[in-house]
């Protein structure tokens, strides 16, 4: 019988892992030394063309201050009665619904035969610093609801809210139920201490770090800068998974130089994380302190402009997307989360992978658009007629 020791060499031996000599060392380094020069001559030729992102068709309908409101050209020759409109994020620039082709939220929607709307919040400075939650809920989310209620001549419209544009969006149709007929978030926070209540399913950087700020040192970053500047704010989710985002640039690229749809899929990705706004001083002090810090939303207790949030007065149709690999926006701090609304119509769907990947990953992307599509369907009638649809504002 042979010892634990013999046991061993021999598993290594089967596995081929005694076969390492430095010949196959030298041979291995030259295939990645050969690897790496055609993929050096294959990044030289890419163009800013090959990396063009949020490429769907759109025209500025309205803008304000660095805020434009877009309408996506429609594919559809009637498109659907009630017009959507997607809020992103004001951490990140909102082309993720549109990286690339066949990996768009707003493509799927249009071939869906919707008539698709979204904000471009921009690249706020320090003039906008004075600017808070309720500046961009009463006033451009709801002036931009204002352009599409003209145009489209409906009285309402379907609101998608993606992370802190969902927060946004819960206010807004909690301020403004008349004119909302539906309204759906994506990997939104609702209870931003859902992760407190379940440590067994997992508990967010953001959150903790948030949480150990104490109100004075919230104060003193904004009163310091002004706001958060997007070098900042990356930092932060790049210290989410610092490894996996060390190692992307050395072996993750190494292994995609050889794969051009790959390549291009990865460096497009960069040049939207590349592109981080600074974020408004106010808004920032509120969504730490009101929001992080002391769970404002859910308890009713979140004052904009005078007015108290009263998620109650959400009575129209909900639909709640979470990501079930979320480290960002934790699952525990979005799901279960339909007994704080009014309605009685809420509907809540899990997709695979995380944050982003809500967006961009291959198995969510097969459940994203089409459960927005077929629950906005169902709830928003069927496309307009031609002769019955009131004439848009050119």
């Amino acid at each position: 019988m042979r010892n634990p020791a013999e046991r061993a060499m021999l598993a290594l031996q089967a596995a081929g892992a005694l076969a390492i000599s430095p010949a196959s060392i030298a041979s291995e380094l030259e295939s990645a030394r050969a690897k790496i020069a055609r993929g050096m001559k294959r990044l030289a030729a890419i163009s800013d063309d090959d990396l063009a992102i949020a490429t769907v068709p759109r025209d500025e309908v309205w803008r304000e201050d660095m805020v434009r409101l877009y309408r996506c050209k429609p594919l559809a020759e009637h498109p659907h009665a009630v017009p959507v409109l997607i809020t992103y994020a004001l951490v990140g620039r909102f082309q993720m619904i549109d990286l690339e082709a066949d990996r768009s939220l707003v493509r799927k929607l249009l071939t869906q035969g919707f008539d698709v709307y979204f904000i471009d919040w921009g690249l706020p400075t320090r003039a906008q610093r004075w600017l808070t939650i309720d500046d961009y809920v009463s006033g451009y989310l709801d002036r931009c609801v204002g352009v599409i209620r003209e145009r489209s001549g409906d009285d309402s419209v379907n609101l998608i809210g993606i992370c802190q544009g969902g927060v946004f969006t819960a206010c807004y149709a909690a301020l403004f139920p008349d004119k909302v007929r539906n309204v759906a978030f994506t990997v939104t926070p609702i209870d931003f201490h859902g992760d407190k209540r379940e440590p067994q399913a997992g508990a967010g950087y953001m959150n903790q770090w948030a949480r150990a700020l104490t109100p004075e040192d919230v104060d003193d970053l904004v009163d310091a800068y002004g706001g958060a500047p997007g070098s900042m704010v990356g930092l932060a989710f790049l210290m989410m998974n610092p490894v996996s985002n060390l190692t992307k640039y050395t072996i993750d690229l190494i292994s995609v130089l050889d794969d051009d749809a790959k390549l291009l899929n990865f460096l497009r990705m960069e040049r939207w994380i590349a592109d981080r706004p600074d974020h408004p001083g106010e808004v920032f002090r509120q969504w730490f302190k009101d929001l992080y810090q002391d769970n404002k939303l859910i308890r009713n207790e979140l004052v904009l402009g005078g007015r108290k949030v009263d998620l109650q007065n959400i009575m129209m149709p909900v639909l709640n997307i979470y990501a079930t690999g979320d480290t960002i926006i934790p699952v525990s701090c979005s799901r279960g989360v339909g007994k704080y609304f009014g309605t009685r119509d809420y509907t809540e769907v899990a997709v695979p992978g995380g944050h982003i990947g809500t967006f961009v990953g291959g198995k969510a992307q097969k459940i994203l658009a089409p459960t927005l599509a077929d629950w906005f369907n169902a709830r928003s009638g069927a496309p307009r007629k031609a002769a019955t649809r009131r004439r848009a504002r050119a």
